[in-house]
């Protein structure tokens, strides 16, 4: 079953972890040599960022790939005060995940709910947002389905509209839920360092 190869798979990585300003930083070291950082609600074990970093194929360490979490403006620093607000004005793509629901953010988007259309793509296993002011357009995947190899089901998607963001939720399988209750407990084993520097080899 998908599911539970997904759960040997975390539970063979290699495991650190590191308790910081209230978060709970899990870096798993799988054989092949992929890294996976995880940032847990130390109170309520919310998943507040997941990102991956892959080897290249001469062994050099990439960039921190993010998955769920605030996406790192690029270059930032280097822009001028111009650039940065020209840029702030770009739709911003983000997940960041509930409990119950996959959750994703879309800001800066100005248009009211109507215009907008959200749906499931079965072929492309994705789903597709746009508008019918062909005004924005975006596809994007749920990481955690394939990785459980699940189906995606339309009646799961919905999506809010307010202050220029859309929200798009995405109700998580009971195989979901179970598995990542699943995972709660396997953490709970894995040797916690206090610390209040540090960052559990994520950088």
């Amino acid at each position: 079953m998908a599911v539970t190869g997904w759960l040997e798979s975390l539970r063979a990585a290699e495991k650190t972890a590191l308790l910081q300003d209230g978060r709970r930083k899990v870096h798993y070291l799988f054989p092949d040599g992929k890294e996976m950082a995880e940032e847990y609600d130390e109170k309520t074990s919310e998943l507040l960022v997941r990102k991956w970093r892959v080897k290249s194929a001469l062994g050099a360490l990439g960039q921190w790939q993010i998955e769920v979490g605030e996406p790192a403006l690029p270059g930032a620093g280097s822009l001028g005060p111009e650039l940065i607000k020209e840029s702030n004005a770009n739709p911003i793509f983000m997940r960041k995940d509930t409990k119950m629901s996959f959750q994703w953010r879309i800001r800066n988007l100005p248009y009211p709910k109507d215009v907008y259309s959200v749906c499931v793509d079965q072929k492309e296993r994705c789903v597709i947002v746009r508008t019918t002011n062909k005004k924005y357009y975006k596809k994007f995947s749920i990481p955690d389905l394939d990785r459980y190899q699940l189906p995606l089901d339309d009646s799961s998607l919905s999506f809010a509209h307010a202050n220029c963001t859309l929200i798009i939720s995405y109700l998580k399988p009971k195989e979901v839920l179970a598995a990542e209750s699943e995972l709660q407990k396997e953490l709970k084993k894995v040797k916690t360092v206090h610390s209040s520097d540090g960052d559990c080899k994520t950088q």
